[in-house]
């Protein structure tokens, strides 16, 4: 979900299922996390960035960057700078800070959701209002 305008990042970083990694991940451009992480996981380059935490991965620590996948578990904040998608398997224990928010049926939130814009409420227009 990259809005139609660019690629998404490769993918050059993984935490292999089994793998225990204890401190922070600092990655450049796409990590993928099947395993745990005892840490904050960080995206650290100024271009787009994108960390998937796949059904059997475990997060515990804060989780930032461009775009956000998540099926597993993640117990810490999370600030996704994009795009933050919470996949049916997710399980999220934090504060989630967002640009924008997919969450699918069967998410799981413990936490509060905040949009990373400003605190004012949006002006919705229904489309099927009469008024001009």
């Amino acid at each position: 979900m990259w809005l139609g305008k660019k690629k998404p990042p490769p993918i050059r970083g993984l935490v292999g299922e089994g793998m225990v990694v204890r401190g922070e991940v600092q990655f450049s451009d796409g990590l993928r996390i099947d395993g745990e992480v005892h840490g904050d996981v960080t995206a650290v380059n100024d271009g787009p960035s994108i960390v998937v935490i796949s059904e059997k991965a475990r997060v515990y620590g804060k989780v930032r960057a461009g775009h956000v996948i998540i099926n597993g578990e993640v117990h810490g904040p999370i600030v996704s700078d994009e795009v933050l998608e919470l996949q049916p398997r997710a399980r999220v224990t934090g504060d989630i800070r967002y640009e924008l928010l997919e969450m699918h049926q069967g998410a799981l939130v413990d936490g509060e959701l905040k949009p990373l814009k400003s605190t004012e409420k949006p002006t919705l227009k229904l489309a099927a209002s009469n008024e001009a």
